[in-house]
Formats: structure tokens, C-alpha cells, sequence
């Protein structure tokens, strides 16, 4: 019973505490340009950072190869009949590793495709 209890409350209580920490991180830059000096255009021009677009694009490999792992390591402890438990472990560390390589070539061939179409405009 008192884990049921204390599972919620952690997890909101944690959840606060992020929220609460990135209110005033936030605040405190603005903070500290304010007092640089800095004009309200300024901090606009300043806080408006250019993303990178392909961020999601990595995330979204690395899950698809962390699933693949997953499920090739229950797959793979389903036929060797229990002899050898760690094949989900390894699949999934192996699979995530390989969907991170991936992601970063991916990630860079796409930004050089960009930095090349930029120079040429």
C-alpha cells in the first residue's frame, strides 16, 4: 500500500522540481542580459536560437533501433530455451550504439546537403 502512495508522490514531486528549476533558470537569464544591458529587441534576437532541425530525426532512429533490439533480444531468449538470459541486454545496448552511429551519419550527411545548398544561394 505505501508503495502505491509513494510512486505518484514522487513523481509529481519530481516533476515540480524540474518545472520549477527550469522557471527560474529561465528567469535568471533574463535576469543577467537585463542587467548587461541588453535591449528588449536584443533579448528577443538572443533567445530566438536557431534549433537543429534534425534532432527528432536522430531520437527517432535511436528508438526504432532500441526496439529492434529489445525485441530481437526477447526473441532470441525465447528460442535459446532459457540457457542464456542476457540476450535482451546485449541486443538492446548493442542495437542503441549502432542506432546512435547511424544517427550522427544520417544527421551529418543532411547538414552538409544544407551547408551546400546555403553556399550556392
Amino acid at each position: 500500500m505505501a508503495v502505491a502512495i509513494i510512486v505518484p508522490v514522487t513523481f509529481f514531486l519530481v516533476t515540480g522540481i524540474i518545472w520549477v528549476t527550469y522557471l527560474y533558470l529561465k528567469s535568471r537569464e533574463k535576469q543577467i542580459m537585463i542587467e548587461k544591458g541588453m535591449s528588449y529587441e536584443q533579448m528577443v534576437d538572443y533567445l530566438k536560437t536557431k534549433r537543429n532541425p534534425y534532432t527528432m530525426l536522430k531520437a527517432g532512429i535511436i528508438t526504432i533501433c532500441f526496439g529492434i533490439g529489445l525485441g530481437l533480444g526477447m526473441y532470441l531468449e525465447n528460442i535459446s530455451y532459457g540457457y542464456d538470459d542476457g540476450w535482451p541486454a546485449i541486443t538492446i545496448f548493442v542495437f542503441t550504439g549502432l542506432g546512435m552511429i547511424i544517427a550522427f551519419f544520417v544527421s551529418k550527411k543532411y547538414e552538409m546537403k544544407e551547408n551546400g545548398n546555403s553556399k550556392k544561394k
